[in-house]
């Protein structure tokens, strides 16, 4: 039977000892760190809410943070779309990421070469929810969504308009 590899396991250099714990203590300092922060160009946009970057010849999928956008097969789910493709699509962005979602995506705030916030922008004109679930404390997005419903903005033209969460959950249950 073989014995699994460690750096830790004798006969190793102490050099390569030394350099496997500081690569470590990095990697769980980075996580301590708070937000990462790169510039990539946005090469796509799959639906309001999520795109792809390309940073260092790699696709990157991006999830907006604290904002939920109505689906491309609901209403008002390819306006969110070309609105925020309108904004971002070819451009040079900031991403400053928060987390990762359990679809491997990174949830992010997307900063616009003008200075402007995306997940803002948004909310702003009416085509994405604040999503108080994962954002909670966000009083920048409550009050720009609190705006954009006073104003009948984008989708809060319509009377009821249904959040993407109730309409992903009908669409699931649909499917049953």
């Amino acid at each position: 039977m073989m014995r699994g590899y460690s750096l830790f396991r004798r006969g190793h250099s102490l050099t390569l000892r030394i350099a496997g714990l500081l690569l470590y203590s990095l990697c769980v300092a980075r996580v301590d760190a708070g937000p990462v922060e790169f510039q990539a160009r946005v090469i796509s946009i799959t639906d309001g809410d999520t795109l792809t970057v390309l940073f260092e010849k790699t696709p990157v999928r991006i999830r907006l943070s604290g904002v939920d956008a109505p689906e491309v097969r609901q209403a008002y789910g390819s306006r969110a779309r070309q609105f925020a493709a309108s904004l971002a699509f070819g451009k040079t962005v900031t991403v400053r990421v928060l987390n990762t979602d359990r679809y491997g995506r990174k949830l992010a705030t997307i900063i616009l070469p003008d200075g402007r916030n995306l997940n803002h922008e948004l909310v702003r004109a009416g085509f994405a929810w604040w999503f108080r679930r994962y954002a909670p404390r966000d009083r920048e997005l409550e009050r720009l969504e609190a705006r954009a419903r006073g104003e009948r903005a984008g989708l809060w033209r319509d009377t009821n308009p249904t959040p993407p969460w109730a309409f992903r959950d009908a669409t699931r249950r649909a499917r049953r």
